[in-house]
């Protein structure tokens, strides 16, 4: 009678590890490109009253980054998690190159002497590559500085909420972590958005501060409502991979 062969963990928690950081930095590559190329209208009636909330198409596959790092910390610890949000930060400067590289090379454009632009078409717009370029270059900017803070806020929470509860009640710090670097991350991407990339769609005529705070605000609560609808998954995933990594109650996959 032959026994099965004991599993390799090692292998697992590498292949787990790869697989949440490829979602998480495929997601942040996609989220700062998309960026604020569109906003989409998510407004909704309650009693009568009119919500309104605007989300750029760039905060939809946002929420991912967070449950990958919420995954990550709870799974291999707060130093994982942190080099993740470092490679994110390379990432970035990376997607940054690229669209410089891409736009400086000589192409088939004309060239407008006066701007080193290529010239605008019948309706006074760029090729659509340095439309993209210019919206991405204002997305990753405001996220780039947004981003490093929420990260690690969200990260450094995270643990702190494990050590307070002795590594019980994941639904707290799930939720607490991201309650807060969620309120951080919006407001400095939409206030950074607006007044450095000047690439929000605002009505210049009116009052600007109430249009941004419906920015923060649809943002913010749309993050809150998936961050709270991720707590069940986020439970599933964590009672699954800890049986399939080895890991036995609190303990963590380290290196070392």
């Amino acid at each position: 009678m032959t026994t099965a062969a004991a599993p390799d963990y090692n292998k697992r928690r590498q292949r787990v590890f790869l697989v949440l950081s490829g979602v998480f930095l495929g997601t942040l590559a996609l989220l700062n490109v998309l960026g604020i190329s569109r906003f989409v209208d998510l407004s909704f009636t309650v009693f009568g009253v009119q919500i309104p909330m605007v989300v750029a198409v760039g905060v939809l596959p946002y929420p991912v980054t967070f449950m990958c790092t919420d995954l990550i910390s709870e799974l291999y610890g707060e130093k994982k998690a942190r080099d993740m949000v470092w490679v994110g930060v390379l990432l970035n400067v990376w997607v940054i190159f690229l669209l410089w590289l891409g736009g400086a090379l000589p192409g088939f454009e004309p060239i407008d002497p006066s701007t080193g632009l290529p010239m605008l078409d019948e309706a006074g717009r760029l090729p659509v590559f340095y439309e993209v370029r210019e919206l991405a270059f204002g997305a990753v900017a405001a996220s780039m500085m947004a981003y490093l803070v929420a990260q690690f806020c969200d990260v450094r929470l995270f643990h702190f909420w494990k050590k307070v509860t002795a590594g019980k009640h994941l639904w707290l710090r799930n939720n607490a972590s991201t309650m807060v670097s969620q309120i951080v991350d919006t407001t400095a991407v939409i206030l950074i958005t607006h007044f450095y990339a000047r690439a929000l769609p605002v009505d210049n005529e009116a009052d600007i501060w109430p249009q941004l705070l419906v920015f923060i605000a649809s943002g913010y609560v749309f993050k809150l409502v998936v961050a709270a609808l991720d707590t069940g998954p986020i439970y599933l995933a964590v009672k699954y991979l800890k049986r399939y990594l080895g890991l036995h109650g609190y303990e963590e996959a380290r290196d070392d």
